[in-house]
């Protein structure tokens, strides 16, 4: 995902080049240097709200010639045929409502008829609560014990507890197919990030389902909360730099917190 933003970027500053005064094109390759080392793409949404926190301490007028440069850019993404959900300004088009929690007992029901392979998959995703790109470069010495070592965003390595049902399963799956340096392969070469959307998404569609893992990561995240999770160790777990990005993809229930008012408020005590 990260290349296709630096490819499109090139092309962009291209045109920028063709068309632009030369500073206006130096201040959009300093930008577009600067926030693709931030800005989050994942199954048809950016969010810039990363890199929005990353300069919320300079001028006004910096902050909005550096958005204004961040909007071009995916204004012509968008005229190259591209179309994503913008998340984390609400100048860029932001979709009104995030992707929703995958209902449990849909989640249960794909898992039913699901193989092997993709019962693997499906739970790595849901129950680590993984990005698709993290997944499929899980390696296996990876997996440590009690714990797997996740490798995120800007090569920063996090480490995740494993659940002990997933422990059972990864266990079988390695004894059946036998992946010999990453954990999910084909024929022995590692999987791209679209076959392993493919196998995820498989169970779903047989259930009459379109659920993307981003959905299921998002899912991970919002059922973890409202089973009462603190968001700083959510937040860890989904590998963010900044609670508030834990806080968008995440939206607590009014009964989550209207529980928790009533939990920590003086007068309720």
């Amino acid at each position: 995902m990260k290349n296709f933003l630096k490819t499109e970027s090139k092309k962009f500053l291209n045109y920028v080049k063709k068309t632009k005064s030369k500073e206006t094109f130096r201040t959009y390759e300093t930008v577009l240097k600067e926030a693709l080392e931030h800005i989050e793409l994942e199954d048809g949404y950016i969010d810039i709200t990363p890199y929005r926190l990353k300069i919320a301490t300079q001028s006004k007028k910096t902050i909005a010639k550096k958005i204004s440069a961040i909007r071009s850019f995916l204004e012509f993404l968008e005229s190259e045929g591209y179309k994503f959900k913008i998340i984390g300004d609400e100048h860029i088009k932001v979709p009104k409502t995030l992707p929703k929690p995958v209902n449990i007992e849909h989640i249960k029901e794909a898992l039913k008829i699901a193989n092997l392979e993709e019962f693997s998959a499906i739970m790595v995703i849901f129950s680590l609560g993984l990005r698709i790109s993290e997944a499929r470069n899980i390696k296996l010495e990876d997996i440590k014990g009690e714990w797997i070592s996740i490798k995120g965003k800007g090569n920063k390595t996090r480490m995740v507890p494993i659940h002990p049902k997933l422990k059972d399963i990864l266990k079988k799956y390695i004894e059946t197919y036998k992946p010999k340096k990453y954990l999910f392969e084909k024929n022995g070469i590692q999987i791209s990030d679209n076959q392993l959307r493919y196998i995820i998404q498989k169970p779903f569609k047989k259930i009459g389902l379109h659920i993307t893992p981003h959905q299921l990561r998002h899912s991970f995240a919002t059922y973890m909360l409202e089973k009462g999770a603190r968001i700083t160790d959510v937040s860890e777990l989904l590998g963010h730099e900044f609670i508030s990005t834990t806080q968008i993809y995440t939206k607590l229930s009014d009964s989550l917190k209207l529980k928790n008012y009533l939990k920590a408020h003086p007068l309720c005590s």
